[in-house]
């Protein structure tokens, strides 16, 4: 029987909003800013001024701006946005001129996000409540799409990629880190949630 996604969504909404309230409570995903710049290559001087509320909550699996950063009056779209660590490094290359697309679906993320937003004076940031398979955005209306260890936890990652090429401009680009098996899951793994959360 195939994964139940509204209920692998209520899953993953429910550890995502404990990583808001409690990013150093220990998961089975490394969280926080020492292991962004330890592990993931960021720069430890891009993020020394970023608020705890984008920093601590962190838990990407690799660096997506690392392949490009976007240029100044570019519109970002950030799949899984979560606390915003790519997301307001994007908004910070792109200026003022630029917007950054925040969309997530946990709740207890894009209130966080929002207050980053007030935190930060980074007003070009707006989250948007959303899901990768559905993204709240206009067909080619993105420069580039980014997204840090999101898609391996979409049960329907074919729409997710149809999604980003959706609302990307001609010639725009896509950056993502992610998750890669390369061996067979097995069915039963597949179809347990408590494994894709786990």
């Amino acid at each position: 029987m195939p994964i139940d996604a509204a209920r692998l969504r209520e899953a993953v909404q429910a550890v995502y909003g404990e990583v808001v309230s409690d990013p150093k409570k220990g998961y089975h995903f490394h969280t926080g800013p020492r292991y962004a710049i330890d592990h993931l290559g960021y720069a430890a001087l891009d993020l020394i001024d970023l608020p705890d509320s984008i920093t601590g909550p962190f838990a990407g699996v690799g660096a997506p701006l690392s392949l490009g950063a976007p240029r100044r009056a570019e519109i970002v779209l950030d799949i899984g946005a979560g606390s915003g660590l790519d997301t307001f490094l994007a908004a910070r290359a792109v200026g003022a001129t630029g917007r950054v697309i925040a969309v997530d679906m946990t709740p207890a993320m894009l209130e966080q996000g929002r207050e980053s937003v007030a935190i930060t004076g980074l007003a070009q940031v707006e989250y948007r409540e959303g899901f990768a398979e559905a993204l709240p955005a206009p067909d080619e209306s993105v420069d580039l799409v980014i997204s840090n260890g999101v898609i391996n936890l979409c049960p329907d990652k074919a729409a997710v990629f149809r999604e980003a090429y959706r609302v990307l401009k001609p010639g725009g680009r896509l950056q993502i880190a992610d998750i890669v098996v390369h061996k067979e899951i097995p069915a039963a793994a597949r179809d347990d949630i408590a494994v894709w959360t786990a």
